[in-house]
Formats: C-alpha cells, structure tokens, sequence
C-alpha cells in the first residue's frame, strides 16, 4: 500500500544531520511517496531562496495535510519541527517521533509525554534499528 509520507526534521535549527534525515527519506520511500524528500538535501536552504516564508508554510502544510503519517526526526531540536508535530495532531494523522538518546540531550516532555502507543509513537533508536521500525509501524 502506498501511503503519502511527511518528513520532518531540523532545517533553520541545525543542519548536523542532514546525511541522516537523507538515509531515513530513502527508506521511507519504500512505503510511499516523501513529499519532503528535500529535508535530505545538505543545500536545502540554498534552494528555496525563491520562496517567501509564507510560501514554504502554506507549501508544507498542504503537504502535511495530504499525508497520512509524520515521521519526525526530533534529536536536533527544531522549532518548526515542534510546530508540525502539533500541526500534525490537530489533523489526527499517525505520528512517528525518531529520537536518538546518544546525543546527550532529552527529548521534550511536551513531545514524549504525548505518546499513545497508537496514533502518536515515540521511538528512542539507533539508525541501524530503522528498518525493522519502520516495518512494524507502516504494518
């Protein structure tokens, strides 16, 4: 079954995982189409300079609201990734939250607290545990 898919992870926040979010959009592919592939792209802000903020919002939000799930990688803390996430609740979608507790950091209370273990799902992880996750969330 191919399902409409959006990625979310840090762009104005920090850019260190970039490679990451990239590997993590390929496997997704495998269960739909991405309609955020270009979170993967290392030059992504370099290629939207033709767009307004306002045109990026309203872009990704029709995205969002086309998609069935959010996968949102949350170990590079995003303020717009905070902001799709509830988004993202408010139009019930299914919501997958990638944390990786080896950084140091903790993932915030308002985001790991909303877990349902259904509909929203936080998952701390090591990247090479994505494709057995990914298997068990989207069967």
């Amino acid at each position: 079954m191919s399902r409409n898919i959006y990625f979310a992870g840090s762009i104005r926040g920090g850019r260190q995982d970039a490679e990451l979010y990239a590997r993590i959009i390929q496997q997704l592919k495998a269960y739909g189409r991405v309609f955020t592939e270009h979170i993967g792209d290392p030059n992504v802000e370099g290629g939207e300079t033709h767009l307004s903020d306002k045109q990026i919002h309203d872009r990704d939000m029709d995205w969002l609201e086309q998609s069935e799930v959010l996968i949102a990688e949350c170990t590079q803390p995003s303020l717009g990734v905070g902001y799709e996430i509830g988004r993202a609740v408010a139009l019930n979608k299914k919501i997958i939250i990638l944390f990786r507790p080896e950084c140091g950091k903790r993932l915030s209370a308002m985001v790991r607290g909303a877990e349902n273990g259904t509909t929203f799902v936080v998952k701390d992880y090591k990247e090479e545990d994505l494709p057995g996750l990914f298997k068990e969330f989207f069967e």
